[in-house]
């Protein structure tokens, strides 16, 4: 049996692969808010998973270095991992936390900032969403789940 990272099995490329995934996260992301279709903070997502898991297309998981260590935020990341795995939901972990609230705006009305330990896509309201730039996450989701890493890492890159 052949036990190659993610990065080892696609070769030379990885990098560049890695950029277009990081890229298109960020897609995803700026055309999900506008639309209504993001739901942050660890028990929202937690609300909006027990309502409706059909409708949710994506699950970020996010931490930084002040958090890593944090029981019980590691303790609700397990829980809504195995949720998202036994409801077919493509998870990602992200760091920089920084850029993920540039993204999304940075905080709540009145200066409060968010929790962006998870942040949930929705599909929109109406319709089924089709976006070139979640299907190329979702693939890499699904490749990534292929080489046994059943959450991948992505790193949004400063800007």
């Amino acid at each position: 049996m052949c036990n190659m990272t993610f990065e080892e099995t696609i070769g030379d490329n990885s990098s560049e692969r890695m950029e277009s995934v990081e890229k298109a996260l960020e897609e995803v992301l700026s055309s999900a808010l506008p639309q209504g279709c993001i739901t942050v903070g660890v028990y929202e997502a937690a609300k909006s998973l027990n309502v409706d898991p059909d409708n949710v297309v994506l699950c970020l998981l996010a931490t930084d270095e002040e958090h890593v260590e944090d029981v019980a935020l590691q303790i609700h990341f397990t829980l809504i991992q195995a949720f998202c795995c036994e409801n077919d939901i493509n998870i990602l972990r992200v760091s920089n936390m920084t850029r993920l609230a540039e993204i999304l705006g940075g905080g709540k009305p009145g200066g409060e900032p968010m929790d962006l330990h998870c942040v949930l896509v929705t599909n929109p309201p109406s319709t089924t969403w089709k976006d070139p730039a979640l299907s190329k996450v979702n693939r890499f989701c699904r490749d990534s789940r292929g080489l046994d890493q059943w959450v991948p890492v992505i790193n949004l890159p400063d800007r």
